[in-house]
Protein backbone atom coordinates (compact mmCIF):
# COMPACT_ATOMS: atom_id res chain seq x y z
CA UNK A 1 0.00 0.00 0.00
CA UNK A 2 1.25 3.43 -0.89
CA UNK A 3 0.17 6.48 1.09
CA UNK A 4 0.21 10.06 -0.06
CA UNK A 5 0.07 13.04 2.32
CA UNK A 6 -3.30 14.76 2.23
CA UNK A 7 -1.99 17.78 4.13
CA UNK A 8 0.95 19.25 6.03
CA UNK A 9 0.99 20.91 9.42
CA UNK A 10 2.07 24.49 9.94
CA UNK A 11 3.30 24.91 13.49
CA UNK A 12 5.64 27.15 15.49
CA UNK A 13 8.30 24.43 15.81
CA UNK A 14 10.97 24.50 13.09
CA UNK A 15 13.11 21.96 14.96
CA UNK A 16 12.32 18.96 17.16
CA UNK A 17 13.77 20.35 20.39
CA UNK A 18 11.01 21.87 22.49
CA UNK A 19 8.06 20.04 20.95
CA UNK A 20 5.75 18.72 23.72
CA UNK A 21 6.21 14.99 24.28
CA UNK A 22 2.53 14.26 23.67
CA UNK A 23 -0.37 16.07 22.07
CA UNK A 24 -2.72 17.98 24.34
CA UNK A 25 -0.10 18.81 26.97
CA UNK A 26 0.04 22.46 25.88
CA UNK A 27 -3.44 23.54 24.87
CA UNK A 28 -2.21 27.09 24.20
CA UNK A 29 -0.41 25.85 21.10
CA UNK A 30 -2.21 26.33 17.80
CA UNK A 31 -1.29 24.96 14.40
CA UNK A 32 -2.85 24.77 10.95
CA UNK A 33 -3.57 21.69 8.85
CA UNK A 34 -3.10 22.85 5.25
CA UNK A 35 -4.41 20.45 2.63
CA UNK A 36 -2.66 19.50 -0.57
CA UNK A 37 -4.30 21.07 -3.67
CA UNK A 38 -6.15 17.91 -4.73
CA UNK A 39 -7.80 17.63 -1.29
CA UNK A 40 -8.90 21.25 -0.86
CA UNK A 41 -12.54 20.30 -1.19
CA UNK A 42 -14.75 21.71 1.55
CA UNK A 43 -17.13 18.81 0.94
CA UNK A 44 -14.57 16.44 2.49
CA UNK A 45 -14.93 18.35 5.78
CA UNK A 46 -18.71 18.50 5.85
CA UNK A 47 -19.85 17.89 9.44
CA UNK A 48 -16.39 18.11 11.00
CA UNK A 49 -17.39 21.16 13.08
CA UNK A 50 -19.58 18.84 15.14
CA UNK A 51 -16.50 17.26 16.70
CA UNK A 52 -14.42 18.96 19.37
CA UNK A 53 -11.33 16.81 18.80
CA UNK A 54 -9.67 15.03 15.91
CA UNK A 55 -7.08 12.29 15.40
CA UNK A 56 -4.22 13.20 13.09
CA UNK A 57 -2.28 10.34 11.50
CA UNK A 58 1.12 11.62 10.43
CA UNK A 59 4.70 10.72 9.56
CA UNK A 60 7.82 11.06 11.67
CA UNK A 61 9.43 12.76 8.68
CA UNK A 62 12.87 13.02 10.32
CA UNK A 63 13.01 9.51 11.73
CA UNK A 64 16.18 7.55 10.94
CA UNK A 65 15.33 3.88 10.62
CA UNK A 66 13.83 1.56 13.21
CA UNK A 67 15.07 -0.26 16.28
CA UNK A 68 13.43 -3.19 18.12
CA UNK A 69 14.25 -1.55 21.46
CA UNK A 70 14.42 2.11 22.44
CA UNK A 71 15.27 4.22 25.48
CA UNK A 72 12.17 6.19 26.49
CA UNK A 73 13.15 9.66 27.79
CA UNK A 74 10.40 9.26 30.40
CA UNK A 75 12.54 6.53 32.02
CA UNK A 76 15.68 8.65 32.06
CA UNK A 77 17.13 7.39 28.79
CA UNK A 78 18.76 4.38 30.45
CA UNK A 79 16.17 1.58 30.42
CA UNK A 80 15.32 -0.15 27.15
CA UNK A 81 11.80 -1.16 26.15
CA UNK A 82 10.36 -2.69 23.00
CA UNK A 83 9.56 -0.10 20.38
CA UNK A 84 5.96 -1.29 20.21
CA UNK A 85 5.61 -0.61 23.95
CA UNK A 86 6.45 3.05 23.35
CA UNK A 87 5.57 5.95 21.09
CA UNK A 88 9.12 6.29 19.85
CA UNK A 89 9.64 7.51 16.25
CA UNK A 90 12.07 4.66 15.54
CA UNK A 91 9.41 2.36 14.08
CA UNK A 92 9.32 0.11 11.00
CA UNK A 93 6.60 2.40 9.63
CA UNK A 94 7.27 5.84 11.16
CA UNK A 95 3.64 6.75 11.76
CA UNK A 96 2.49 9.04 14.57
CA UNK A 97 -0.95 9.58 16.10
CA UNK A 98 -2.05 12.79 17.79
CA UNK A 99 -5.33 13.89 19.33
CA UNK A 100 -5.88 17.61 18.76
CA UNK A 101 -8.64 20.08 19.55
CA UNK A 102 -10.51 21.52 16.57
CA UNK A 103 -10.45 25.30 16.99
CA UNK A 104 -12.05 26.28 13.68
CA UNK A 105 -12.37 25.55 10.01
CA UNK A 106 -10.84 28.55 8.29
CA UNK A 107 -11.46 29.29 4.63
CA UNK A 108 -8.39 30.76 2.98
CA UNK A 109 -8.60 32.24 -0.52
CA UNK A 110 -5.30 30.70 -1.58
CA UNK A 111 -5.19 27.52 0.52
CA UNK A 112 -8.84 26.51 0.63
CA UNK A 113 -10.24 25.05 3.87
CA UNK A 114 -7.68 25.03 6.68
CA UNK A 115 -8.13 23.28 10.01
CA UNK A 116 -6.90 25.33 12.96
CA UNK A 117 -6.10 22.90 15.78
CA UNK A 118 -4.96 23.21 19.38
CA UNK A 119 -2.49 21.14 21.37
CA UNK A 120 -0.58 19.68 18.43
CA UNK A 121 2.85 18.14 19.10
CA UNK A 122 4.09 18.35 15.52
CA UNK A 123 7.09 19.76 13.72
CA UNK A 124 6.36 22.38 11.09
CA UNK A 125 5.89 20.71 7.71
CA UNK A 126 4.95 17.29 9.09
CA UNK A 127 3.03 15.25 6.49
CA UNK A 128 -0.55 14.36 7.48
CA UNK A 129 -1.92 11.11 6.04
CA UNK A 130 -5.40 11.04 7.50
CA UNK A 131 -7.82 12.85 9.80
CA UNK A 132 -10.47 11.07 11.84
CA UNK A 133 -12.97 12.38 14.39
CA UNK A 134 -12.36 11.61 18.06
CA UNK A 135 -15.30 9.63 19.47
CA UNK A 136 -15.58 10.00 23.26
CA UNK A 137 -17.66 6.85 23.76
CA UNK A 138 -15.15 4.68 21.90
CA UNK A 139 -11.81 6.47 22.25
CA UNK A 140 -11.97 7.34 25.95
CA UNK A 141 -11.27 4.37 28.25
CA UNK A 142 -11.38 5.55 31.89
CA UNK A 143 -10.11 2.18 33.18
CA UNK A 144 -7.16 1.97 30.76
CA UNK A 145 -3.70 1.24 32.17
CA UNK A 146 -0.83 3.35 30.83
CA UNK A 147 2.22 1.25 31.67
CA UNK A 148 5.33 3.30 32.48
CA UNK A 149 3.50 6.48 31.39
CA UNK A 150 0.39 6.07 33.54
CA UNK A 151 0.94 9.32 35.40
CA UNK A 152 0.92 12.35 33.08
CA UNK A 153 3.93 14.60 33.29
CA UNK A 154 2.58 17.98 34.29
CA UNK A 155 4.01 21.46 33.93
CA UNK A 156 6.87 21.02 36.39
CA UNK A 157 8.73 24.31 36.10
CA UNK A 158 8.09 27.89 37.09
CA UNK A 159 9.14 30.11 34.18
CA UNK A 160 10.98 33.36 34.79
CA UNK A 161 11.05 35.37 31.58
CA UNK A 162 11.79 39.11 31.82
CA UNK A 163 9.03 41.09 30.04
CA UNK A 164 11.62 42.83 27.88
CA UNK A 165 12.79 39.50 26.45
CA UNK A 166 9.23 38.29 25.91
CA UNK A 167 8.60 41.30 23.67
CA UNK A 168 10.75 39.62 21.00
CA UNK A 169 8.06 36.93 20.62
CA UNK A 170 4.82 37.70 18.73
CA UNK A 171 2.20 38.73 21.28
CA UNK A 172 -0.26 36.00 20.30
CA UNK A 173 2.46 33.35 20.79
CA UNK A 174 3.74 34.35 24.23
CA UNK A 175 1.33 32.32 26.37
CA UNK A 176 2.07 29.21 24.30
CA UNK A 177 5.82 29.72 24.62
CA UNK A 178 5.63 30.03 28.41
CA UNK A 179 3.47 26.91 28.59
CA UNK A 180 5.94 24.96 26.43
CA UNK A 181 8.85 26.05 28.65
CA UNK A 182 6.94 25.04 31.79
CA UNK A 183 6.81 21.48 30.43
CA UNK A 184 10.64 21.38 30.65
CA UNK A 185 11.89 20.88 27.07
CA UNK A 186 15.26 19.48 28.20
CA UNK A 187 16.09 15.80 27.74
CA UNK A 188 14.83 14.25 30.95
CA UNK A 189 18.21 12.76 31.82
CA UNK A 190 19.99 16.16 31.78
CA UNK A 191 20.15 18.36 34.87
CA UNK A 192 23.01 20.84 34.60
CA UNK A 193 22.05 24.25 36.06
CA UNK A 194 24.96 25.92 34.26
CA UNK A 195 24.01 24.70 30.80
CA UNK A 196 22.25 27.09 28.44
CA UNK A 197 19.67 25.45 26.19
CA UNK A 198 18.21 26.93 23.05
CA UNK A 199 14.98 26.28 21.17
CA UNK A 200 13.35 27.95 18.19
CA UNK A 201 9.71 28.89 18.61
CA UNK A 202 7.59 31.08 16.34
CA UNK A 203 10.71 32.30 14.57
CA UNK A 204 12.52 33.33 17.77
CA UNK A 205 15.51 31.56 19.34
CA UNK A 206 14.85 31.24 23.05
CA UNK A 207 17.79 30.50 25.37
CA UNK A 208 17.27 29.36 28.94
CA UNK A 209 18.74 27.71 32.01
CA UNK A 210 17.06 25.46 34.55
CA UNK A 211 17.96 25.31 38.22
CA UNK A 212 15.78 23.26 40.50
CA UNK A 213 12.20 23.84 39.50
CA UNK A 214 12.77 27.28 37.94
CA UNK A 215 13.45 27.87 34.25
CA UNK A 216 15.00 31.25 33.51
CA UNK A 217 14.98 32.72 30.02
CA UNK A 218 18.32 34.43 29.47
CA UNK A 219 18.07 35.57 25.85
CA UNK A 220 15.58 35.77 22.98
CA UNK A 221 16.94 36.41 19.50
Amino acid sequence: MEMTPIAHIRSDFSEKFGIPRQSGLVEELTAAVVFEPEYRDISALRGIEGFSHLWLIWEFSRSQGWSPTVRPPRLGGNKRLGVFATRSPFRPNPIGLSCVRLVEVHRDKALGPVLVVGGADLLDGTPIYDIKPYLPYADCKPDAVGGFASIPKGADLAVDCPPKLLEAVPEDKRAALLAVLAQDPRPQYQDDPARVYGMVFAGAEVKFRVEGDVLTVVEVL
